[in-house]
């Protein structure tokens, strides 16, 4: 299986806002059963709480609408920005019930209005800006990141679904960006990704002939670009420096370098 053809603008579009609305409805099977309390369990993410997850979710729905209907308004908020623990630490004393709605609102504005983008209009953000096509992709990422993130505070083991294709191209498209955001050059070889799917068909990117390779199951690769995994938890074969050095930093999402996770203890 090949990445998304950008050729079909249109279709692109109506794919990528369908699977993020399949994602979100995904994302709420987790939070509809939670009972008060259960807001408050401790995620992967250190210091933060399942709330957490969902008010990043919530605020940077908000931001997005923003960037796309008020670009000016967005690049003024920019300058106010402080960073993603301090939107947590503003929303933590809303009850549940009160973000919950704050979160199915924002994201069905954003929704709303993604369906109204073209694929290839520029959409700034709080990294360089992008396509709407990956503006979108990075919300749907966003989206099934922080919903692992969920699942294992709950010990929810959640199926992969085809979806995770965008995961995948968003990440694979991002190698650059991971050195960048960390001050490193880039190396120049190319890489490839050959990742299988949950049935087993192949999802591919990069260069047919390159030398240096990333191998395994797509579910890995997209937990290690999202930084919930250490790589040395997967079952991802690399060939070649390349690829190590890549995979050893690799980061889907805008702004600075993640600390990513420590590996599983034994």
């Amino acid at each position: 299986m090949k990445p998304t053809d950008p050729a079909d603008p249109a279709d692109l579009m109506a794919e990528l806002v369908g699977d993020l609305r399949a994602e979100t409805a995904s994302f709420e099977t987790l939070l509809r059963p939670l009972r008060e309390e259960d807001w408050e369990l401790a995620t992967p993410a250190e210091g933060w709480a399942i709330r957490d997850q969902v008010s990043h979710l919530a605020w940077f729905d908000d931001a997005a609408v923003r960037a796309v209907t008020d670009p000016d308004g967005h690049a003024a908020a920019l300058t106010g920005f402080g960073s993603v623990d301090d939107i947590a630490m503003e929303s933590r004393g809303m009850p549940p019930a009160e973000l919950h709605a704050w979160f199915r609102a924002a994201r069905a504005r954003s929704l709303k209005v993604f369906a109204t983008l073209g694929a290839r209009r520029r959409v700034p953000w709080f990294g360089p800006p992008m396509s709407a096509a990956s503006f979108v992709t990075a919300r749907l990422m966003e989206t099934w990141a922080h919903g692992q993130d969920v699942a294992d505070a709950l010990g929810v083991v959640r199926r992969p679904t085809a979806r995770l294709r965008h995961v995948a191209a968003i990440g694979f498209r991002a190698r650059p960006y991971s050195f960048a955001v960390r001050g490193l050059p880039a190396p120049a070889e190319p890489v490839r990704a050959e990742l299988t799917m949950a049935d087993g068909a192949l999802w591919a990117a990069g260069p047919a002939d390159a030398g240096s390779v990333v191998r395994g199951p797509i579910l890995d690769f997209c937990l290690v670009v999202t930084q919930r995994i250490h790589l040395s938890d997967t079952a991802l074969e690399l060939t070649g420096e390349p690829a190590r050095a890549w995979m050893e930093i690799a980061q889907a999402f805008a702004g600075g370098p993640g600390k990513g996770r420590a590996p599983r203890s034994g």
